[in-house]
């Protein structure tokens, strides 16, 4: 019999997602009768105590009998309990400097820490998460500031709506400008947003058409690398060689942003990636976009206008397209920027939902079938107090060299 735990959310700000809701941790019961939960107390859970109570759960302040701890955001350090084995995001795998420490104690502790954002298919491809939520969300989100900006519409806080099916009625009763939008990515972040775009009935145009006409009602284009980026030399670019040697390629995007209204940037940027747009791109006279949903947020990285994240709170800034610097999103040179980095806390029950089914999909059954698709191995990033193989770069990350 293997003890999980249901962790409770203790980071700040306050998250209210969950690994699995109610109905989701009987579906794990009733499929692994080796299995049994347990849930941490929370008051800020999206899921009430009570609601894991009715469906049959103990609740208790006390989890320190259970063998796997589950949780979404990082554990503060005081919180760890030593010698258990945690799945959560860690933030660590990119050498985030914030969380050295973090990774020091898991270490100290004796914790064996298996990371989401690392539980992947043998071809890389990562299994779980909450991408899709974000996309959802950020093109929620980028469509509200064209509302509040120019005083068409008015739609409410994602946060303040109980469900998805709630946001996508709140859509149905706006109407958009004529204008064009662009959308990058080709993974789960890019297809929650064009989910919110379809169900817009927003049309989809090929980016040739959509490069050399306007239209008189709103279209999105949908674009993948080698539609915004070109190999250097002037030979044929391969997606593939995109991802492994970036370094070939340089921006072929402006040829967008200047015949572009929105730009909802859903796409995964590497490391020696081209950026999207610079600081003297933006100035060029004929730069088009007004709107810019930046769901990826890399700050000070691919896109010049994302300048800092901005919070559930207060989602909208804005950049002045002469100077780069901060202004209101709603004055008249301002370019209105979204870079919301949590947007799936926005959607706490669906996106708890949506990721419960996908870890009982693919984590779960990996404890009871002796690990068959590696799957426990290749999110397993520490060990008997040190890293594993696979992560063993992260040394001189730990011991400060870098």
């Amino acid at each position: 019999m293997i003890k999980f735990a249901l962790i409770k959310e203790r980071k700040t700000p306050p998250d209210r997602r969950v690994v699995f809701s109610p109905q989701m941790l009987k579906e794990a019961v009733a499929r692994f009768q080796e299995a049994s939960f347990k849930v941490e107390s929370s008051d800020i859970r999206i899921f009430s105590d009570d609601e894991y109570r009715e469906a049959g759960f103990e609740v208790s302040e006390d989890i320190s009998d259970c063998d796997v701890l589950l949780g979404v955001k990082e554990v503060p350090i005081p919180d760890l309990i030593p010698d258990k084995k945690y799945f959560f995001f860690s933030h660590t795998i990119k050498k985030q400097p914030y969380n050295r420490d973090l990774l020091r104690a898991i270490l100290s502790k004796n914790i064996e820490l298996y990371d989401h954002e690392v539980v992947t298919a043998k071809n890389d491809a990562r299994l779980i998460g909450f991408g899709r939520y974000a996309g959802l969300v950020g093109a929620y989100n980028g469509i509200r500031s064209i509302g509040i900006k120019e005083g068409k519409f008015e739609l409410p806080k994602a946060e303040a709506l109980p469900d998805l099916d709630a946001m996508l009625a709140e859509l149905d009763k706006i109407e958009l400008p004529d204008y064009k939008f662009v959308l990058t990515g080709s993974g789960k972040v890019a297809y929650g947003a064009r989910e919110i775009l379809e169900h817009l009935k927003i049309k989809k145009i090929d980016p040739d058409t959509f490069l050399v006409n306007e239209f008189s009602e709103p279209v999105f284009c949908h674009i993948d690398v080698l539609d915004y980026a070109r190999r250097k030399d002037g030979a044929e670019g391969s997606r593939m060689e995109f991802y492994k040697v970036p370094q070939n390629y340089e921006s072929d995007f402006m040829k967008f942003a200047k015949t572009s209204d929105v730009f909802i940037a859903g796409h995964f940027y590497g490391e020696g990636a081209p950026v999207f747009y610079s600081e003297e791109d933006m100035q060029h006279k004929d730069f088009r976009i007004k709107y810019v949903a930046d769901i990826s947020c890399d700050i000070a990285g691919p896109i010049a206008s994302t300048i800092r994240p901005s919070t559930i709170a207060e989602p909208f800034y804005g950049v002045d397209l002469n100077t780069n610097t901060e202004v209101d999103f709603k004055s008249k040179n301002a370019l209105a920027v979204m870079a919301v980095d949590n947007l799936p806390c926005e959607l706490p029950k669906d996106a708890s939902e949506g990721f419960g089914e996908m870890f009982l999909k693919h984590v779960i059954p990996a404890f009871f079938d002796g690990d068959q698709e590696t799957i426990l191995g290749r999110s397993k990033m520490t060990s008997n107090g040190k890293l594993t193989p696979l992560y063993s770069y992260l040394q001189d990350f730990i011991d400060g060299k870098e």
